[in-house]
């Protein structure tokens, strides 16, 4: 299940990487990022967690802002 996991979150990054649109790019690499978070923390592996947390976080910012912005908008 542990290297299942894995290559669901590497297909998911991957994946991310194909899109057009930007928004749509952040979202599946967001949750790209949560099920590698979920993979390092069934290999009890800090690293692999700090930084899908980071980059997890950053995809988030940047969708909030995007979605505020599109509200002021509107």
């Amino acid at each position: 299940m542990t290297e299942f996991t894995g290559y669901i979150a590497t297909f998911l990054v991957m994946l991310s990487f194909m899109m057009k649109d930007v928004t749509r790019l952040r979202v599946i690499n967001a949750i790209g990022c949560a099920t590698w978070i979920a993979y390092g923390v069934m290999l009890d592996s800090y690293p692999i967690i700090v930084t899908n947390i980071g980059i997890l976080a950053i995809n988030g910012g940047h969708l909030l802002r995007n979605y505020l912005n599109s509200s002021k908008q509107s």
